[in-house]
């Protein structure tokens, strides 16, 4: 039994995909959705898992790394293709050493569209 809070944000940034056969071969951009699932089984003094508001800025500041950036010239890109899976996967790593005990970062969910997500869990 346990407990989960998600919330979200938006960034916007551009990327190409090496070695695709396909539109996505070329320069473009989204205006990513990143949302984040944080889990635990315990609740602090006045019953959050953690308040909506810090979840934010925690990941705002990992998103800032992104936005308006084109996202393949970036050093984490350079030998991985920025797919919205690796990009997941980045957001990841970064939010959870933000978090603390008895917490934990259950998932990462990127949407380049309204109907197209992907998803990095542990």
């Amino acid at each position: 039994m346990g407990y989960k809070v998600k919330v979200e944000l938006y960034f916007s940034a551009a990327h190409r995909l090496k070695g695709y056969k396909g539109k996505c071969e070329s320069l473009h951009g989204h205006n990513w959705r990143v949302e984040v699932t944080i889990k635990s089984g315990f609740l602090d003094k006045t019953g959050l898992l953690i308040d909506f508001k810090k979840a934010k800025l925690l990941l705002k500041s990992v998103l800032d790394t992104l936005d308006h950036k084109r996202i393949d010239n970036m050093p984490y890109f350079k030998k991985r293709n920025p797919t919205s899976e690796i990009v997941a996967e980045y957001i990841f790593n970064r939010y959870k050493i933000k978090i603390k005990p008895p917490m934990s970062l259950e998932s990462v969910s990127v949407w380049e569209t309204p109907a197209s997500c992907a998803i990095y869990y542990e």
